[in-house]
């Protein structure tokens, strides 16, 4: 098979074409231990320990506890600084924001890379393999995002820019990622008791990891779109009514068309809290080379799509194979 011919600009950075038979489409669904046996020892102490554990001040710890590292930590730390580099802040900050994303519990930064920059490298080609898609039937999609990956034959090479790859602080990161919950769990537990721990770490693990996978799944399965992404095998589409609820990781549309933006709600009712932290971070002198779609530079495969509605309802995919 001949690699797929991508379009100039739909590439990652990261990832580099072996040789002709690179391709995001050859490949197998395998269960991954690791990812699965995480995810399933938190669901279980969630389900059980959250209901024997229950109360408003553990519910309440564990919501502002989500807020803070899917907004902070996730949506800003890892999205849009480590991965897209959208915008640039002093180093112990970097550290931070990222630490409190790598306790959203997807993985350390170094997989975090791995994770975003292989599916945007796939989506960004005119095929790709249906793992990367999100549109196949919604308990398949969520069995293979959260228990299993996809090992391609023909994957391209990864590499990790040096500053980051050869970060000491990184490095350790990547190895300890899981026992960072720890000291937040001694934390909790010091303040609450089990009730916090239980809700602080596992109930809000699984909330986080399963909202991710779902936002995700709607986000490519149609909504309101006012870009298309010519050649690319994914698009993405716009929530309108959940930018707030998802730090404005919703207006995913809007990131396809300019994924190095650090503003992804563009327009004047988009909600973005994680813009408006970058915003606040700026005024604060702790943020500055802020990209937005103004200062970046064109790109010829993305096309405006004036004032219409593109949707694909997906219903029927949640009971067929």
């Amino acid at each position: 098979m001949n690699a797929i011919q991508s379009l100039p600009g739909a590439h990652e950075p990261r990832m580099h074409p072996v040789n002709s038979q690179t391709n995001p489409i050859q490949g197998r669904v395998v269960w991954s231990p690791i990812k699965s046996l995480w995810f399933t020892a938190h669901a279980f102490l969630a389900l059980i320990g959250g209901w024997f554990t229950f109360s408003l001040d553990a519910v309440l710890v564990s919501f502002v506890f989500t807020l803070l590292t899917l907004c902070l930590g996730h949506t800003v730390g890892l999205h849009r600084l480590l991965v897209h580099r959208s915008f640039r802040c002093p180093l112990w900050l970097e550290y931070a924001l990222v630490h409190l994303g790598t306790l959203v519990g997807m993985g350390g930064p170094h997989r975090i890379l791995h994770m975003h920059d292989i599916r945007d490298w796939a989506q960004r080609q005119p095929k790709c393999h249906p793992f990367y898609t999100d549109q196949g039937p919604v308990w398949r999609d969520w069995f293979w995002q959260t228990h299993a990956e996809l090992k391609l034959e023909h994957p391209p090479a990864f590499t990790i820019e040096p500053q980051v790859a050869h970060d000491p602080v990184y490095r350790w990161m990547q190895r300890t990622w899981m026992l960072q919950q720890l000291p937040w769990a001694l934390l909790l537990y010091a303040f609450g008791s089990w009730a916090w721990v239980v809700w602080g770490i596992s109930v809000r693990i699984v909330v986080s990891l399963t909202g991710h996978w779902f936002i995700g799944y709607l986000a490519h399965n149609g909504s309101r779109r006012d870009w298309h992404l010519q050649g690319h095998a994914v698009q993405g589409y716009n929530l309108p009514h959940l930018g707030l609820i998802t730090m404005g990781e919703g207006w995913h549309n809007n990131h396809h068309a300019y994924p190095e933006s650090a503003k992804l709600g563009l327009k004047r009712h988009h909600h973005d809290p994680g813009w408006w932290f970058i915003c606040l971070l700026k005024g604060l002198g702790l943020a500055w080379d802020i990209q937005t779609p103004e200062t970046l530079p064109p790109r010829i495969e993305r096309q405006a799509i004036p004032e219409k509605r593109s949707v694909r309802p997906r219903a029927a995919t949640f009971f067929t194979l």
